[in-house]
Protein backbone atom coordinates (compact mmCIF):
# COMPACT_ATOMS: atom_id res chain seq x y z
CA UNK A 1 0.00 0.00 0.00
CA UNK A 2 1.20 3.74 -0.71
CA UNK A 3 1.84 5.57 2.29
CA UNK A 4 -0.55 8.77 1.99
CA UNK A 5 2.42 11.12 2.67
CA UNK A 6 3.66 9.98 -0.94
CA UNK A 7 0.73 11.81 -2.61
CA UNK A 8 0.74 14.88 -0.75
CA UNK A 9 3.25 16.63 -3.72
CA UNK A 10 0.66 15.57 -6.10
CA UNK A 11 -1.84 17.59 -4.51
CA UNK A 12 -0.15 20.22 -3.72
CA UNK A 13 1.38 23.25 -6.21
CA UNK A 14 4.38 24.69 -5.93
CA UNK A 15 3.53 27.30 -4.02
CA UNK A 16 1.54 24.88 -1.57
CA UNK A 17 -1.79 25.36 -2.50
CA UNK A 18 -4.51 22.34 -2.77
CA UNK A 19 -4.20 21.41 -6.33
CA UNK A 20 -7.48 19.75 -8.27
CA UNK A 21 -6.56 17.13 -11.48
CA UNK A 22 -8.20 18.59 -14.56
CA UNK A 23 -10.78 15.99 -14.51
CA UNK A 24 -12.21 17.27 -11.23
CA UNK A 25 -11.60 20.81 -12.07
CA UNK A 26 -14.54 19.41 -15.30
CA UNK A 27 -16.23 17.76 -12.89
CA UNK A 28 -17.22 20.61 -10.31
CA UNK A 29 -17.17 23.22 -12.91
CA UNK A 30 -20.26 21.30 -15.26
CA UNK A 31 -17.85 21.37 -18.37
CA UNK A 32 -15.13 18.89 -19.71
CA UNK A 33 -11.29 18.20 -19.55
CA UNK A 34 -11.18 19.27 -22.99
CA UNK A 35 -12.81 22.88 -22.68
CA UNK A 36 -10.25 23.16 -19.94
CA UNK A 37 -7.80 22.83 -22.00
CA UNK A 38 -8.76 24.81 -24.74
CA UNK A 39 -9.03 27.71 -22.30
CA UNK A 40 -5.85 27.02 -21.36
CA UNK A 41 -4.31 27.11 -25.07
CA UNK A 42 -6.21 30.54 -24.77
CA UNK A 43 -4.60 32.12 -22.42
CA UNK A 44 -7.50 32.40 -19.94
CA UNK A 45 -5.95 29.38 -17.67
CA UNK A 46 -3.14 27.80 -16.16
CA UNK A 47 -2.07 24.66 -14.40
CA UNK A 48 0.92 22.77 -13.56
CA UNK A 49 2.23 19.20 -14.21
CA UNK A 50 2.08 17.12 -10.87
CA UNK A 51 5.24 14.82 -10.33
CA UNK A 52 3.03 11.99 -11.96
CA UNK A 53 2.63 14.32 -15.41
CA UNK A 54 -0.97 14.69 -14.49
CA UNK A 55 -2.47 18.10 -15.06
CA UNK A 56 -2.78 19.63 -11.98
CA UNK A 57 -5.04 23.19 -11.36
CA UNK A 58 -5.01 25.52 -8.60
CA UNK A 59 -8.43 24.95 -6.45
CA UNK A 60 -9.41 28.66 -6.89
CA UNK A 61 -9.51 27.77 -10.68
CA UNK A 62 -13.07 26.99 -9.93
CA UNK A 63 -14.25 30.62 -9.58
CA UNK A 64 -12.27 31.29 -12.84
CA UNK A 65 -13.49 28.55 -14.73
CA UNK A 66 -17.54 29.06 -13.81
CA UNK A 67 -16.46 32.84 -14.74
CA UNK A 68 -15.44 31.90 -18.06
CA UNK A 69 -18.27 29.76 -18.90
CA UNK A 70 -20.67 32.46 -17.61
CA UNK A 71 -19.22 34.86 -20.15
CA UNK A 72 -19.32 32.26 -22.90
CA UNK A 73 -22.78 31.24 -22.64
CA UNK A 74 -23.83 35.20 -22.44
CA UNK A 75 -22.58 34.76 -26.16
CA UNK A 76 -18.66 36.34 -25.81
CA UNK A 77 -16.41 34.44 -27.97
CA UNK A 78 -12.92 33.25 -25.63
CA UNK A 79 -10.89 36.14 -27.54
CA UNK A 80 -14.03 38.46 -25.83
CA UNK A 81 -13.73 36.98 -22.89
CA UNK A 82 -9.75 37.63 -22.87
CA UNK A 83 -10.68 41.61 -22.01
CA UNK A 84 -12.11 40.22 -18.78
CA UNK A 85 -9.04 38.43 -17.90
CA UNK A 86 -8.89 40.93 -14.70
CA UNK A 87 -11.68 40.03 -13.04
CA UNK A 88 -12.66 36.19 -13.73
CA UNK A 89 -11.28 35.28 -10.12
CA UNK A 90 -13.58 36.97 -8.47
CA UNK A 91 -17.11 37.91 -8.64
CA UNK A 92 -17.60 38.90 -12.56
CA UNK A 93 -21.14 40.70 -11.16
CA UNK A 94 -19.38 43.48 -9.28
CA UNK A 95 -16.62 43.95 -10.59
CA UNK A 96 -15.96 47.61 -12.07
CA UNK A 97 -16.89 47.86 -15.91
CA UNK A 98 -14.59 49.00 -18.24
CA UNK A 99 -14.94 50.99 -21.19
CA UNK A 100 -13.70 47.94 -23.34
CA UNK A 101 -15.63 45.51 -21.74
CA UNK A 102 -18.90 47.51 -22.20
CA UNK A 103 -18.08 47.78 -25.53
CA UNK A 104 -17.98 44.22 -25.98
CA UNK A 105 -20.47 43.14 -24.07
CA UNK A 106 -22.43 45.55 -26.21
CA UNK A 107 -21.45 44.25 -29.18
CA UNK A 108 -22.57 40.99 -28.32
CA UNK A 109 -25.57 42.10 -27.35
CA UNK A 110 -26.26 43.74 -30.88
CA UNK A 111 -25.45 40.50 -32.17
CA UNK A 112 -27.75 38.45 -30.03
CA UNK A 113 -30.56 40.63 -30.81
CA UNK A 114 -30.47 40.32 -34.79
CA UNK A 115 -30.08 36.43 -34.77
CA UNK A 116 -33.00 37.06 -32.14
CA UNK A 117 -35.08 39.15 -34.84
CA UNK A 118 -34.18 37.25 -37.76
CA UNK A 119 -35.56 33.70 -35.85
CA UNK A 120 -38.56 35.46 -35.08
CA UNK A 121 -39.36 36.43 -38.65
CA UNK A 122 -38.40 32.69 -40.22
CA UNK A 123 -41.41 31.40 -36.54
CA UNK A 124 -43.78 33.79 -37.65
CA UNK A 125 -42.99 32.93 -41.23
CA UNK A 126 -43.56 29.11 -40.52
CA UNK A 127 -46.75 30.01 -37.82
CA UNK A 128 -47.90 31.89 -40.95
CA UNK A 129 -47.52 28.92 -43.17
CA UNK A 130 -49.38 26.28 -41.12
CA UNK A 131 -51.65 28.42 -40.66
CA UNK A 132 -52.21 28.67 -44.61
CA UNK A 133 -51.84 25.34 -44.90
CA UNK A 134 -54.37 23.53 -42.07
CA UNK A 135 -57.34 26.64 -43.78
CA UNK A 136 -56.81 25.28 -47.33
CA UNK A 137 -57.00 21.25 -45.82
CA UNK A 138 -59.75 19.34 -46.97
CA UNK A 139 -61.81 18.36 -43.90
CA UNK A 140 -61.72 14.65 -43.02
Amino acid sequence: MTPVVSLLPDLLSHTGEETVRIGELARRTGTTARALRHYEQAGLLTSERAANGYRVHDASAEVRVRNIRLLLEAGLTLEDVRFFAGCLDGDIATAPPSPQGLRIAEERLAVLEARIAAQTEIRDRLRAALRHASRSRPAA
